[in-house]
């Protein structure tokens, strides 16, 4: 095979790109539109009015452009190839000697720099613009944004069941870190018994655990209970501001990394982790998905305008890639289940999907 990539090529991702963006950019606008419009319902409660409603939406663009990225690729490549087939430029593509495998190749090359883009927008701007988002709406509809982020909070690590009243992220513009007020904590014997209970003013997470502010404990025994005051202790735990965050955000809007330490959180502690772990995998299986869909559609592409038309062979292009979708999504809730690894439910309906790819791709080169 010749050298990647050459004047054909480089025509073929222009297309691809140029079409796929223009999609994308339609799909995300409506998407935008229709929760701004949702978001309305909200407007006017405490401080939360139209500018904020509006400053909401624009941070969670980020998230939602990685969310639609998959869909939008797809349909942008079956419309880039089929604009080309319509003019009659794929056949003239075709004469010269390109081969179909040739122009797959192209457009997965065009399209793998979009998908590089998510990834890394999936991990940093996407949950980093939905957390401001939050907080802005909490802030703006509450005169306590600390209570709406943070009240009621519960959390295990170990033998020890934390609950705190309230609690905010700190910067002192060189440090950051999460600060939690009011704060309870039961320690328990392996029988079950409670062993300890700490009142604490604040509790502020540091490198290496926790710092304990103004604490109050009491130590139970079978024919006792005595209590001492500390103005300060170390709390040597693995509990950390990602873990915290985790129970209070949805798992769809973490980064790979927060999913990770969320699932290693909740294996320490034998909680379920099959949510966490279901959008871990399913940040990793994202590139290979939105490649793969992409070429499985490209037999859509070809063949004559006799066989049933550009319109038609779209169509089923696009329900094509959207049935693998939803073959994915029944997979992965029976792993859930069936408690098997997430990482088979998400590699299953890929083969198949490109098996059955490989196959039309025969089919009509023959």
């Amino acid at each position: 095979m010749k050298p990647f990539p050459k004047i054909h090529d480089v025509f073929v991702g222009k297309v691809v790109l140029g079409t796929v963006l223009l999609t994308w950019g339609v799909l995300l606008g409506l998407d935008v539109m229709l929760s701004l419009v949702g978001e309305f319902s909200d407007v006017g409660k405490g401080g939360y009015g139209f500018g904020q409603a509006v400053a909401y939406m624009a941070y969670t663009v980020p998230r939602r452009a990685h969310y639609l990225f998959p869909t939008a690729a797809v349909i942008g490549s079956l419309m880039a190839l089929g604009q080309l087939a319509a003019s009659s430029e794929l056949t003239a593509l075709r004469a010269l000697g390109l081969s179909r495998r040739r122009l797959s190749i192209a457009v997965a090359g065009s399209l793998m720099i979009l998908t590089a883009l998510m990834v890394v927008n999936g991990e940093t701007l996407g949950p980093w613009g939905q957390r401001r988002a939050d907080a802005l709406k909490a802030s703006a509809k509450s005169d306590n944004m600390i209570v709406a982020q943070y009240s009621g909070l519960w959390a295990r690590e170990g033998d020890i069941i934390l609950n705190a009243n309230g609690g905010e992220e700190r910067d002192d513009g060189t440090d950051r870190w999460l600060e939690l007020r009011d704060v309870r904590l039961f320690e328990f014997e392996e029988d079950g018994r409670l062993k300890s209970v700490a009142m604490v003013k604040r509790a502020e997470h540091r490198p290496g655990g926790w710092l304990l502010r103004d604490v109050t404990r009491t130590t139970f025994t079978d024919t006792s209970a005595t209590q001492i005051r500390i103005p300060e202790e170390r709390w040597a735990s693995k509990l950390d501001a990602t873990a915290l965050s985790a129970d209070m955000d949805r798992p769809r809007y973490l980064s790979a990394a927060e999913l990770r330490s969320a699932i290693e959180y909740r294996r320490r502690n034998a909680l379920d982790a099959g949510e966490f772990e279901e959008h871990y995998w399913g940040r990793w299986f994202y590139p290979i998905n939105v490649l793969a869909l992409c070429l499985a559609a490209v037999p859509f592409a070809f063949g004559t305008l006799r066989s049933g038309g550009l319109g038609r062979r779209l169509f089923v292009g696009i329900v094509f890639a959207l049935g693998f979708w939803l073959l994915q999504t029944q997979f992965v809730k029976l792993a859930e289940v069936f408690k098997f690894d997430y990482r088979v439910a998400y590699l299953l309906p890929t083969l198949v999907m490109v098996g059955v790819s490989a196959w039309l791709f025969k089919k009509r080169s023959g």
